[in-house]
Parts: structure tokens; sequence; C-alpha cells
């Protein structure tokens, strides 16, 4: 099994790869042309992302300075909004619901290490777990989202939240570590 198959099978593998480095520097290519694109030049935005990501829905809207590891391991919905300085370790699949909005300096991190120094400086030292994030849900500024974590549809994350676990749908959480709060429905708009 090469280590990239390890590393989609949420098994131990080993980041510094050849194959896995060589696809690191072809998506660092792409997203700093993306990067350098002007708002006038949607059309190429898209088409950058169109080879950088592993699907893309109608409608992006990725706010240039964007970050990402592989990018075939994220999959967008349609009229997703992603601001400043979104960082992704897409190390596993990383999906994103439709009309979900993502704050400025948003991290999602699907890669960890284990927390024995001997453990982390051996082969096969890393290991990554998938993220979803469902439809209609906003995660405020500075929020990070760690390895394994599913956040359920129309939910909304606070400002700064540290997400390490699940969060249902419907609610509003916040905190480090991020908890639901309380439930939202519809009828309270804002």
């Amino acid at each position: 099994m090469s280590e990239r198959e390890k590393m989609l099978a949420g098994e131990w593998y080993w980041a510094n790869d050849p194959e896995l480095l060589a696809m690191r520097a072809r998506a660092r290519e792409l997203f700093m042309r993306y990067n350098q694109t002007l708002n006038s030049e949607q059309p190429l935005r898209e088409e950058i992302l169109a080879v950088l990501l592993g699907s893309v829905g109608k409608n992006p809207d990725i706010q240039p300075p964007f970050y990402c590891d592989y990018g075939a391991y994220i999959q967008l919905g349609e009229n997703v909004f992603i601001n400043y300085n979104c960082t992704i370790l897409d190390y596993a699949l990383i999906k994103i619901g439709n009309n979900a909005l993502i704050g400025p300096n948003v991290s999602l991190y699907a890669a960890s290490h284990p927390l024995l120094a001997s453990h982390r400086i051996r082969k096969g030292s890393d290991i990554a777990k998938p993220i979803t994030i469902g439809d209609n849900v906003w995660l405020a500024g500075n929020v990070v989202v760690c390895p394994g974590v599913s956040i359920g549809d129309n939910t909304t994350i606070g400002a700064g939240s540290i997400v390490t676990r699940d969060i249902p749908s419907h609610v509003f959480a916040a905190g480090n570590p991020c908890r639901v709060i309380r439930e939202v429905t519809e009828e309270e708009g804002s």
C-alpha cells in the first residue's frame, strides 16, 4: 500500500513520501497562481479551482490568500464563500456543503501527529481523518476545525472556536473546546 493510500485510509503514513511531496508542490503552484488573481478575473479563478480542488460546485467565492496541502481532497458545494487567509490541510477528504460561509483566518486540519516526540520522528508518523461541514454552515472568523470532525447542517460556529468533536445540526456552538450553546430555530432570524 502506498503512503498516499495509507493517508486516505486513515492509517499512519509518512508525509515526506516523494509522491505526496510532488502532490503538495503542485497544489502550492496552483494556489499561488490563484492568490495572484484579481476580483475581476473570476473565470480564471474558477478555472484554477477546477484543477486544484477535488470538486467545485457552482458560484465558488474564495478570497485570496487561500492555502491548502493537496487541494484534490477538498470538495466544495454550491455557493460556498471562503474569506481571506483560509488554510485547509486536506490530508483526508474535506467536504464543505452548499451555501457554507467560512470566515477569515479559518483553519481546517485533517492531519494529526502522535503526542510522543519519539513517535513523531519515526516513519509513519502522521495520520489523517476526514472533516465534513454541512449545508448552510457558518464558521465565523478564526475557527479551527480538528481532524475527524463533522458539523451538521444549518449550524453556526462562533468566532475563535476550536472544534474538537462533532457538532449537530441547527445549533449555535462556540468556545475552546467548542460546545453547543443553544439550538437555533427558523423563527429566530438572527
